[in-house]
Formats: structure tokens, sequence, C-alpha cells
């Protein structure tokens, strides 16, 4: 399992700033048409919980069905497009981050892919996998159960594997109730296993086809209650709700993370 399932990713020093893998920079080049409008009111965004999705089987919701608009936070001025080596995939990202190659995670397919996407201070951002063997479905206890809450919901067009636990790939931001309130963001392509709002575990990941392999752009793979003792980053974290839905709102930071996770393209090799 990759530790960002749990834990947070530890920074490195600045000095290791230099080791950074940059490929396909285009620094000077304009993003894509970003039109900032204010998010939608949806039935998820209350402090009743999250928006209940069409169920796929007894128990599991499609946590992303929530509806929504970009982050009217502004975005960075100056772009820049990343492609792999192996250009299997491109995203646009601002051009003062960094992207750094990491061994793929532990089980990954033959071929997997991992990037981490850093701020020029080496604040983590995100991180691009792909080959990633698909979680199962665990049992949600309802006595462990936490509130969740959609904030943020967009369709991508992107490719995925239909099945019983898929729903169409989106981008969204979403909170668990803990002790604090822990926000998440990234691609979903499965159905969260929930009841009455509530569930046990949040997956950011897609099931891709053949190729690809279960594939996830996210903070991180996994969020879980967490203990008051836990590290919290990269997750946000408010005192409320309405903070949180003030970051999605408000957040220059979340709105170029949306901007770039939402670029994502898969290309075949030549």
């Amino acid at each position: 399992m990759d530790a960002r399932r749990l834990l947070p990713l530890v920074l490195p020093p600045l000095a290791l700033a230099g080791a950074l893998v940059l490929a396909s920079c285009g620094a000077g080049q304009s993003g894509p048409q970003w039109t900032a409008v204010a998010p939608q009111q949806s039935g998820g965004a209350g402090a009743g919980g999250a928006s209940a999705g069409a169920s796929r089987s007894a128990g599991a919701s499609a946590s992303a069905s929530a509806v929504g608009t970009p982050s009217p936070g502004a975005t960075s001025a100056e772009w820049k497009t990343y492609t792999d080596p192996g250009k299997t995939v491109s995203f646009d990202l601002p051009a003062s981050w960094i992207v750094q190659s990491q061994p793929a995670a532990p089980g990954s397919a033959s071929g997997a892919l991992h990037v981490d996407v850093r701020k020029p201070d080496g604040t983590f951002v995100a991180a691009l996998q792909t080959g990633l063997s698909l979680p199962s479905q665990q049992p949600c206890d309802p006595a462990q159960a936490k509130p969740y809450t959609v904030l943020n919901s967009l369709p991508v067009d992107l490719p995925f594997v239909d099945g019983p636990t898929a729903i169409s790939p989106r981008f969204v931001y979403r909170v668990l109730q803990g002790y604090k309130y822990f926000g998440s963001f990234g691609l979903v392509g499965v159905a969260t296993v929930a009841q009455d709002g509530k569930a046990c575990r949040l997956d950011n990941v897609v099931p891709g086809p053949a190729g690809i392999g279960g594939y996830s752009f996210s903070d991180v793979l996994e969020v879980t209650p967490l203990a008051p003792e836990a590290k919290v980053a990269p997750l946000s974290s408010f005192d409320n709700l309405a903070q949180a839905s003030a970051y999605v709102r408000n957040s220059g930071d979340f709105a170029d993370a949306q901007r770039m996770i939402m670029s994502l393209k898969f290309t075949k090799k030549s």
C-alpha cells in the first residue's frame, strides 16, 4: 500500500529542488481558457452531509454526484505543460510548480507512472499515479462512519472501465468530518460505501482501461477519519464546513490544483 493512503508525504529539504525532474515545460505557454463561475449550491454542500447519488449496490453512494463549476479562485497567470518521458500522459500546471518523478507504488502494474507536483518551496500539491490496484469495497461499520460532504464535483473526460462500483470520472473536493473537517481533492471513479451521508473511507482513484490501470491524480489516495495525534498534511483541515466552503471558493492554490488535474490527458504511445 502506498504510504500516502494513510500518512502525509514528508517534504524534502529545499536543497533537493535542483534534483526535481521537469519534462516538456514550455514555461511561457498560456494555459487553457478557464472561466471562473461561482459554485452552485447543491444538497451535498450543507451541514446535513453529502449529496446522495444513485446507488450502484446496497449502501454504495456515487459520492461525487453533486454539481458545481470551476473554483472562482484566481489561477496563476503563466502555465506550462508536463509530458512524461514515455509520452503516455500530459497535464498543465503553473509555470513555477515542479514535477518530481517517484518510484511506482508497491503492487503497481509494469510501466506504472508516479509523479509528484510541488510548489517552488517544496510544498506537496498532488500526485499522479497509474497502474494502481483498485481498492476493494470494504463494509463500513455504521458506528465508525463519519459524515462527509461533497463541496465541488465536476465531470472530466477521461477513460474508465465501467463496473458494479464504477462511476463516470469526476474531479471532486470532499470533506470528511473527524475531530476536524478534513478536505481532499482529486479524481474519483469509484462509488463510496456510504449510508445516511456517512462513510468510513473516501477513495480518490479511477478504474482505467488496460494499459493505464487504476489511476489517481489527487492529494491522497484514501481519506479516513484521523485521530488528533495523526499528521494531517497534505489534507486541508477546517474548524467547520463554512471554512471549507470558503477555501473552495476563494483559494488560488485550490483553483490551480483543480485546473491542473482537470487538464489531464492520456495519449497512446507512438
